[in-house]
């Protein structure tokens, strides 16, 4: 008997639990799910691959269902990416990179969206314009911070006479926020509409994993790899939660205007301190510790099964993008 056959094979190293594969690197690569489809950002370039609808999908003034999938060809589009960090030395510094680096991020991801939803429309139909999605995210922004970050102030305020210090009542103000988060990310994840976006999310992990890995990518190896990612908004917001314990806990329990006025002036020092946290769990992905600590944030995203048809939109991006 061969020692092939006496010893079974081992798992390749980055295996999880369930048998998929995790990257070993971190590159510097991003990307978010879109309607239909997915943008990748690399170094100098970011490109969005979006599968617009057949001519009989939109025949006679047919709409798209929510959780209808468009049959038509893969769209490729890719743009020059000029970031502003590059530009002034200060602007590297930790902490401010994380706050300009989002701000960055924001505005691709809008430029992506408006891409990927034009993407969707009949062929002559008047396009939705940079003002419309411009004035959804204010909007998005504003009932956010209102959610995540004032409502939980507001909650933990009724009790603060209650509670032994300013320690205690901050982190009686995370759970009550963590409660709310993953209660709004459940909500979500069971919405007919945003189903198939949480599908093209999990194809963008596979596919950056597969990229990081260095395989070639390809819709039959990118599949070996998990949907969870390290360096997943996921993973970032429940980040963003625990450093805000950090932050907030010095303040004290002031009245609750000075409480709500800290919470929304405070985001920018939270959101670059997180950033550079979980910048700092990527580069030590491969470790037993630091994947010990990310699973929480990274099973916090929500469980859609990712098939293979859902996940062959991203794989055009590489040419596009580059290294």
């Amino acid at each position: 008997m061969s020692a092939a056959q006496q010893e079974p094979a081992r798992p390749p190293a980055g295996t999880t639990h369930q048998g998929t594969l995790i990257a070993a690197r971190d590159a510097p690569v991003g990307g978010q799910a879109v309607l239909e489809g997915v943008m990748m950002r690399g170094v100098s370039t970011w490109a969005v691959a979006v599968r617009a609808p057949t001519s009989e999908q939109l025949a006679n003034g047919h709409r798209m269902a929510a959780d209808e999938a468009a049959l038509g060809e893969i769209r490729v589009q890719s743009f020059p990416l000029v970031s502003v960090l590059k530009r002034h030395r200060w602007l590297r510094w930790p902490i401010i990179r994380g706050v300009v680096a989002l701000a960055e991020s924001l505005k691709t991801g809008l430029d992506a969206l408006n891409i990927s939803a034009n993407a969707q429309l009949p062929e002559g139909e008047e396009e939705l314009s940079r003002g419309t999605w411009a004035g959804t995210v204010v909007l998005a922004l504003a009932l956010a911070i209102g959610l995540f970050f004032l409502l939980p102030v507001g909650i933990a305020s009724l009790f603060k006479d209650a509670l032994p210090n300013p320690v205690v009542f901050v982190i009686v103000e995370k759970l009550i926020r963590i409660t709310i988060f993953l209660t709004y990310l459940w909500a979500i994840s069971r919405l007919k509409d945003l189903k198939r976006v949480f599908q093209y999310h999990g194809a963008e992990h596979k596919t950056i994993s597969c990229y990081e890995a260095g395989l070639p990518l390809t819709p039959e190896n990118a599949q070996r790899f998990s949907r969870l990612h390290p360096r997943c908004g996921t993973s970032f917001l429940l980040i963003v939660m625990i450093v805000a314990v950090v932050v907030f806990a010095p303040l004290g329990t002031p009245a609750w205007y000075w409480l709500f006025a800290s919470r929304i002036v405070g985001i920018p020092l939270v959101a670059g301190l997180a950033f550079e946290v979980i910048k700092w769990f990527g580069r030590n992905r491969s470790k037993q510790w630091a994947r010990a600590l990310m699973t929480p944030g990274m099973k916090g995203s929500p469980d859609v099964p990712v098939g293979p048809v859902k996940a062959q939109s991203p794989w055009e991006w590489r040419a596009e993008v580059g290294e």
